[in-house]
């Protein structure tokens, strides 16, 4: 359905857990709600939500894979909701293990969050000596055949930016997006290490427009890649103009907009699944125009809280 601007709202990110076995910089701050929503109770919000419009539905953080349920929950989602695709953020750490079970419950993408490929920055970066774990499932992901395997990328200055390259140059060993995400101002900091997408264009000249988008990213193709190179702007590039997506977080609000602080608890409402239906249409009209970056009081709250 549309909201008020008139924008097609089909897109619902589910924040799954505020938990993470990774303890990243711009992302965690303080202890999680653990509060979570049942694989039951998440079927009816994916359910009511796809009587609303919603035909894409992504499964997010926290880390989504530290649930061990995560895979009844995909396939609930999958049996509730029938989605064009369903579609898992990850850190990778336990991808290794569980991309195969999440492919049979009907998982038909994957993106994995890498911000550096030293291994000493990346320890620095995450709190874990990860690096191996996280590089294993990406190539079981590979493996397992998924429709779609991306790869997202914070770059912050001064502390891995100079490892760009490196992650860029995944997108030609593999066939995968690479994607570069700026970084978003948020409760953990953030302010003056901003790399925008343009900063990073300028560096890599050998990059060539593909004119494709896909949701948010625009991708870039270089000669003798797999794979293709996306940036993401929301910074110094504002797309709130045609985002079509809405949150549901990890205790049952729905946030129809990630850089505004609105949220609408809706899990009181189950197990009436007309209700949920009826107010779920009414948060997707009240979507706010766009979030407000350029404003110093305009920080997102931490990304483990709001699913990222």
């Amino acid at each position: 359905m549309k909201d008020n601007l008139g924008r097609e709202i089909n897109y619902l990110r589910i924040s799954v857990t505020q938990r993470c076995n990774f303890r990243c910089a711009y992302c965690s701050v303080g202890y999680p709600d653990e509060n979570e929503l049942s694989p039951a109770e998440i079927a009816v919000f994916a359910r009511a939500f796809a009587r609303a419009g919603i035909k894409k539905i992504r499964l997010t953080g926290g880390e989504p894979l530290v649930r061990d349920d995560i895979t009844e929950i995909a396939f609930a989602v999958k049996e509730a909701a029938s989605p064009e695709i369903i579609a898992v953020t990850t850190n990778g750490y336990l991808l290794e293990k569980k991309a195969q079970d999440l492919k049979k419950a009907g998982v038909g993408a994957v993106n994995i969050s890498v911000d550096t490929l030293d291994r000493e920055c990346f320890r620095r970066m995450t709190g874990k000596d990860a690096l191996e774990a996280v590089t294993a499932g990406l190539e079981k992901a590979l493996e397992t055949g998924f429709e779609r395997v991306k790869i997202n990328t914070v770059l912050i200055r001064g502390v891995n930016d100079d490892g760009a390259e490196r992650l860029l140059c995944l997108a030609k060993k593999y066939p995968v997006d690479v994607r570069f995400i700026e970084l978003m101002p948020t409760e953990s900091g953030g302010e003056n290490k901003l790399v925008t997408s343009a900063e990073l264009l300028s560096r890599f000249p050998f990059l060539c427009p593909s004119y494709e988008r896909d949701g948010a990213a625009v991708y870039y193709r270089a000669d003798g890649f797999r794979g293709r190179v996306g940036f993401i702007s929301p910074v110094s590039k504002k797309f709130c103009g045609s985002c079509n997506r809405i949150r549901l977080l990890s205790n049952g609000a729905v946030k129809p907009c990630l850089g505004q602080n609105d949220v609408y608890d809706l899990r009181k409402l189950l197990p009436d699944e007309e209700r949920l239906y009826s107010e779920i249409c009414s948060v997707i009209q009240k979507k706010p125009a766009g979030h407000h970056f350029e404003d110093p009081s305009g920080k997102l709250s931490s990304m483990n809280k709001i699913g990222g």
